[in-house]
């Protein structure tokens, strides 16, 4: 990948490709690595309209990082799909030269989007789905949703052309570990790329221990027993899942180690809060106000040099740090900030 000749770069020498923006920090499952219900309940202070960026502001900042190198956008939540007339957004975003427009949701509403979502010119989908077993799936979102409306949502993203789609699963050894196979021989075949990621300590609300992570190694080692897998070579510099492929022709998956094998020294991520606060680490425990700039009169110049002076300011590898010092530290919830 080139970046523009503008693109700063930081105290490791990584230089800004991907913006994570979460459009909204509301979602309609409750899943416990992310929004646990007996945190996440009906009297949770979500952030009011009136605080969230509008799509022109969204639009706005997308411009002035592309400048800054920034060749691809994900929309993420909370459930993006909540998000009204997100379709609007992401035909506003089609318009910049150059830039990939991609989208991770839970798949519960993509079934009705998936059409006009490719329409507007989003270029891929990511669904996240943690198990194929009925019970098992409704336990991990807690709001008693079908795993088949889920399913029917990525058979509406296939045909609709947002392929390949990729399903991620978040592997918890006490909740979910047996579903790795089950997984595996699914979407074997299927044309879509299945990942799976390493139980994290993002927030600090979601029961991580160590002792729950299943070892991505661990997972390859179980699927290639029965199908058999080979390495891939990374895509770009900073891809964040390590690609495996059936050594029978089936496709690939991914496995996401941030916890085991970290990825810090490449990493090439910014993440934007629905309400306009800039993290440059999933693992943050403070952001940066955008939206004041957005709406105090700044230039785009203004914008630009002050995210320039920002990023070459970057120091974040916090996977690399991850210690038992570091495990008592705040961090920002993942439905606030993205995935």
């Amino acid at each position: 990948m080139t970046f523009a000749v503008e693109s700063p770069r930081d105290r490791f020498g990584r230089a800004p490709r991907d913006l994570r923006i979460s459009v909204t920090d509301r979602c309609n499952f409750r899943c416990s690595y992310c929004m646990p219900k007996e945190i996440f309940g009906k009297d949770f202070p979500f952030l009011p309209r009136t605080a969230i960026l509008d799509y022109e502001e969204i639009v706005r900042l997308v411009r002035i990082f592309h400048r800054l190198g920034v060749r691809k956008v994900r929309l993420t939540g909370g459930e993006p799909l909540l998000r009204r007339d997100l379709d609007q957004l992401i035909r506003q975003l089609a318009t910049i030269d150059d830039l990939e427009i991609t989208l991770t949701t839970n798949g519960a509403l993509l079934e009705r989007w998936a059409p006009s979502l490719a329409q507007a010119g989003l270029d891929r989908v990511t669904v996240s789905l943690d198990a194929l077993d009925e019970a098992q799936f409704q336990a991990v979102n807690d709001v008693g949703f079908p795993v088949a409306r889920v399913l029917t949502g990525i058979d509406a993203a296939a045909d609709a052309g947002l392929t390949p789609v990729k399903i991620n699963a978040v592997i918890q050894k006490s909740v979910n570990a047996d579903a790795i196979l089950p997984l595996a021989r699914h979407f074997h075949g299927s044309g879509h790329i299945l990942r799976f990621i390493e139980f994290m300590d993002v927030g600090n609300t979601n029961g991580w221990r160590l002792d729950e992570v299943v070892p991505g190694r661990e997972i390859v080692e179980r699927i290639s027993a029965e199908l058999p897998l080979e390495a891939v070579s990374p895509s770009y510099r900073g891809e964040v899942a390590r690609r495996w492929r059936y050594r029978d022709g089936g496709g690939e998956i991914g496995v996401i180690t941030s916890v085991t094998e970290p990825f810090c020294g490449a990493c090439t991520r910014a993440r934007l809060s629905a309400e306009g606060k800039l993290f440059t680490c999933l693992f943050a425990t403070k952001g940066t106000d955008l939206r004041r700039l957005l709406r105090d009169g700044s230039s785009d110049d203004h914008i630009a040099n002050f995210l320039r002076a920002l990023w070459t300011r970057r120091t974040d590898r916090y996977s690399e740090q991850r210690s038992e010092a570091t495990a008592p530290r705040e961090r920002i919830e993942m439905s606030y900030i993205g995935g």
